[in-house]
């Protein structure tokens, strides 16, 4: 369960994109991308043309720290994408959409994925009744998050359960507020997610 412990600003400055991965930070002055909205390390007034290649790196890179995969576990995905009917880069982005990390934060269980995945870690988080271990499970349509009898005695789940009436989530899922949990209903719909990387650019990196 390897995954990046480096500082993620870095990586939105980068890539020259504000890519929302420290929550409710990210909407605020101290967020490093409005304070300093150039690359790290020394600054040179040459512009370099980026390659096609370089362009292709740069969305896979994207890709990957927008949900914090490791490259190995990237190309797993990819490799299973491509094995699925439809179209590569759709099916890529779903399976990524439906980690388990990623769904506590999209039920609004969490502030962030980094979150969502420190949350499941700490052994507060269930799917379908039994304790989650690992992130990077990926759920099915009908599986049920929910919290453990730990994560339910602890202040971070009175938290989110005061906050939960203010959070909507998307329509592939469903929320019940008062017991904190949620169900997968459907397999994500590509235009209500809204990437920020460009999935045809992801799939042509790999492909060559």
């Amino acid at each position: 369960m390897a995954h990046y412990t480096g500082p993620v600003c870095r990586l939105c400055r980068r890539l020259g994109d504000k890519l929302y991965l420290k929550g409710e930070r990210c909407f605020s002055p101290t967020c490093a991308f409005e304070r300093r909205p150039y690359p790290p390390g020394p600054r040179s007034m040459r512009r370099r043309k980026v390659s096609d290649r370089g362009f292709q790196l740069r969305e896979k890179q994207r890709a990957r720290a927008t949900y914090g995969v490791l490259e190995r576990q990237f190309r797993r995905y990819y490799a299973e994408a491509v094995r699925r009917h439809g179209v590569s880069g759709d099916n890529l982005l779903r399976i990524l959409e439906m980690r388990l990390d990623n769904l506590v934060y999209r039920l609004g269980f969490a502030d962030s994925r980094a979150q969502g995945r420190q949350v499941v870690l700490h052994g507060h988080v269930t799917v379908n009744g039994r304790k989650a271990y690992a992130p990077s499970h990926v759920l099915k349509v009908g599986d049920v998050v929910g919290w453990t009898s730990r994560g339910q005695r602890s202040k971070y789940f009175q938290m989110v359960k005061e906050q939960m009436a203010e959070k909507g989530v998307p329509s592939w899922l469903s929320v019940d507020a008062e017991g904190v949990t949620g169900r997968v209903l459907a397999q994500p719909e590509i235009e209500e997610i809204g990437a920020k990387f460009s999935l045809a650019t992801v799939v042509e990196y790999y492909s060559r």
